[in-house]
């Protein structure tokens, strides 16, 4: 499997306060991103599945939305996180 217990917990505890931390934004978009890079490799050599195709863009979604809502709380968290894996809007 490409994302096991370890790997989340070393992608939470670089973007979040400790391994254990799953609930800051900062950690759950930088799995998204992880995710979606992913699924992005899977889709370059399997251009006809859909329902990745499908799934990929709700995660595209929901990493948009948990952005824009770190950008109305908190701008330099949000500076920091985009910077940090370099997304751009």
């Amino acid at each position: 499997m490409y994302l096991d217990a370890e790997k989340k917990q070393e992608i939470f505890g670089k973007y979040g306060k400790s391994n254990t931390d799953t609930g800051s934004p900062e950690s759950q978009i930088a799995l998204f991103s992880y995710r979606i890079a992913h699924l992005t490799e899977h889709l370059k050599s399997n251009h006809k599945d859909h329902s990745t195709e499908r799934s990929l863009r709700m995660l595209v979604g929901k990493r948009r939305r948990l952005l824009d809502y770190l950008k109305e709380r908190d701008i330099e968290r949000y500076r920091a996180i985009v910077k940090e894996l370099g997304l751009r809007k």
